[in-house]
């Protein structure tokens, strides 16, 4: 299976994360399959390849705000 393939796969997976495990485990993948494309993206400049690096640094960003959690009011 491609990086592309499996960046494809893991944006139209279901995200719900129940485990602060889980969520580390997903940023971690999906930080690794966007420097993988952008790897194929520095080759042939396709913009398919930087939409698809989009949407995972849009899902890697929700997982990690989920993360981070809210401020406390101090």
């Amino acid at each position: 299976m491609s990086i592309v393939e499996k960046a494809i796969e893991f944006s139209e997976r279901k995200h719900k994360f129940i485990t602060t495990s889980d969520r580390i485990l997903a940023s971690r993948e999906a930080k690794d399959l966007i420097l993988g494309v952008n790897e194929l993206y520095k080759e042939n400049k396709d913009p398919k390849l930087m939409d698809i690096m989009k949407d995972l640094t849009a899902i890697k960003q929700k997982i990690e705000k989920r993360l981070k959690g809210r401020p406390s009011a101090a």
